[in-house]
């Protein structure tokens, strides 16, 4: 393509491949070379490299190769052409022009030139709307409410597009825009009787720039709630220059922060993005108010394989993370969440709480796996085993779309110890979902019947059977567990606070009457004790007491384990007040369990 003597040859002897194949990937020196993540195919041990002397690059897991032209034609996703001239730029070498080689190149290359200078125009006409006009005054005041300073505004291209039909089509015309650009350009709508008017109207404006920091569309937010304003949030349409699966706001300007700190804070809106970067997080991105898509995750994929997601922690909020994770897990990506108080947002928890608090919170955020596990928490009851399996089968989805073998078996492994689930057909059965990829746990009804009795411990199968069968001691038994809370967290939690229930209404509590008030798993339960051939009395009340010892011995042994596992992971976050408040915790446990003894 670079023939001797070419200008395009020229180019490429000026240009440096390690500099600017470093404007999308991050490179180590090693050796004579330079190596980085493949930014071609998912990966998490580096195998591309780039030869500063042959200047060339080179990717050992997947095959892809080339000299500079070749990796930005693929990084850019553009014609030989173009390549050349987004590398002139970026080494400030002025190209001749050069005459097209068909008509439709000609075209589209005018074409594509026209919409990245009327979006230029746009981007500047927005800006002087905000400055110099009654109603950018009034947009003024609402940027200032929400924390932006003139020197973010500026910093962001901020701008306001007016009330008036026209206002923009009218300022582009007289710049000579042609009407084939206009209806291109995704700046203009078509009236039923085909007239041309603004499609941004009494909005805020963002502009949206590609990763070379090309604005190619923009994001419009309604000022005020104002009837008749249409949706909140309105976006750009799709055109020849952009694409709004293939950009990520603020991408940018946060590339370097991005690279340096080898890690991205992903947000959802354009406000958020704003909020975080005033906030001093200088690596933080946006999905441009869509969700996220496996191209914008390559793209990130660039820079780094490290993201922590900082969604809304509403319901949408929640589901966007969730369908983010799988996107990025699907890509090898290190995940992390950061869950802000309810209510709240990345920009009003900025606003509310300041900088220093949101950059707190930011080092703060979870391993993935923790932060569904503490939704599985929240979301199913757990003291069942068919709420157990409800969440594991919440949680395999993820699993399944984790890329290596051995690191599904490990964190199906740290699954079942964070949700305390003991039972090892279970244990068993996720581990073998988790490396098959499955999304399913389906265990055989013989194996269910078998893990139900597992659950409940044998202090609690006796005590049951001592409620049931000895009513003198029942109303001080139930007394003192309810007191010492000795059922909670415990396989029969369900059955004993049935038998508190109906004792609190004086109901007759016998197997049968108890039965009625459970699901078919705990019928099966009361039924097999009333059957059990006991071979011993109807139970004192000193027995029973050895069996609320034990059972309160058990949650205590639970909560110490869940403490520990806090405290491991306050360690990892260098979060030393939580690890303070833990150990006091975590002593206080230990000795309430060796006097239980």
């Amino acid at each position: 393509m670079a023939e001797p003597g070419s200008i395009a040859d020229k180019v490429k002897q000026q240009a440096d491949i390690v500099r600017l194949v470093g404007d999308y990937v991050r490179l180590k020196k090693s050796g004579q070379n330079f190596v980085g993540l493949c930014p071609f195919h998912p990966e998490k041990t580096p195998s591309f490299a780039v030869h500063p002397v042959k200047q060339i690059y080179h990717c050992f897991g997947c095959g892809a190769g080339g000299d500079v032209f070749k990796f930005v034609m693929e990084m850019e996703k553009v014609a030989f052409p173009e390549a050349l001239r987004l590398v002139a730029e970026k080494i400030g070498v002025r190209l001749p022009e050069r005459a097209p080689r068909t008509p439709e190149e000609a075209k589209a290359t005018r074409q594509r030139t026209s919409l990245v200078k009327l979006h230029e125009q746009a981007a500047a006409f927005f800006a002087e709307q905000l400055q110099s006009t009654k109603e950018g005054r009034l947009a003024r005041a609402y940027l200032s409410d929400r924390g932006l300073d003139e020197d973010t505004i500026r910093a962001f291209g901020i701008g306001y597009a007016p009330g008036a039909g026209d206002a923009l089509l009218r300022r582009l015309r007289e710049l000579d825009a042609s009407p084939e650009a206009l209806a291109a350009s995704g700046l203009v709508n078509k009236d039923e009787r085909g007239g041309l008017y603004d499609r941004f109207r009494r909005r805020v404006m963002f502009p949206i720039a590609t990763e070379s920091g090309r604005t190619v569309a923009f994001g419009g937010r309604a000022l005020g709630d104002a009837e008749g304003s249409g949706p909140k949030y309105m976006n750009s349409p799709e055109s020849p220059i952009y694409s709004k699966s293939r950009v990520l706001y603020n991408l940018h300007r946060a590339k370097e922060a991005v690279r340096k700190q080898n890690y991205a804070v992903l947000v959802e809106g354009y406000l958020d993005c704003i909020g975080a970067h005033t906030a001093g997080v200088a690596n933080v991105v946006a999905s441009c108010g869509t969700s996220l898509t496996p191209e914008q995750v390559q793209l990130l994929g660039r820079s780094t394989h490290n993201v922590v997601v900082n969604f809304d922690p509403d319901a949408a909020g929640v589901a966007a993370t969730e369908r983010s994770l799988n996107l990025l897990l699907e890509q090898g990506f290190q995940v992390r969440v950061l869950a802000l108080p309810a209510g709240t947002d990345p920009d009003s928890f900025v606003r509310q709480q300041g900088a220093a608090a949101y950059r707190d919170k930011l080092k703060e955020s979870k391993p993935y796996l923790e932060y569904l596990a503490e939704r599985a928490r929240s979301d199913f009851d757990l003291h069942s085993q068919e709420g157990k399996i409800a969440a594991l089968n919440f949680l395999l989805p993820y699993l399944a779309r984790v890329p290596s073998k051995i690191r599904r078996a490990e964190w199906a492994a740290e699954l079942a110890q964070r949700l305390a689930i003991d039972e090892a057909l279970v244990r068993e059965e996720l581990r073998r979902a988790a490396q098959e990829r499955r999304t399913e746990i389906r265990l055989r009804p013989e194996a269910k019947a078998i893990v139900e009795r597992a659950a409940a411990k044998p202090a609690e199968r006796r005590l049951l059977q001592i409620l049931l069968d000895n009513p003198a001691i029942r109303a001080d038994i139930l007394k003192e567990m309810e007191d010492a809370s000795a059922h909670r967290g415990g396989g029969l939690e369900k059955v004993f606070s049935a038998v508190l229930s109906m004792a609190r209404a004086e109901e007759a509590i016998t197997s049968a009457t108890l039965a009625e008030r459970l699901p078919e798993s705990e019928q099966r339960l009361v039924y097999e004790l009333a059957f059990e051939e006991k071979g011993q009395s109807a139970g004192t009340l000193e027995e029973a007491r050895s069996c609320l010892a034990a059972m309160q011995r058990r949650k205590l042994e639970a909560e110490l384990r869940a403490v520990q596992q806090q405290i491991l992971e306050a360690e990892r976050a260098k979060n030393n007040s939580a690890l303070r408040e833990l150990l006091a915790r975590k002593q206080h446990l230990s000795k309430a369990l060796e006097e239980s003894r």
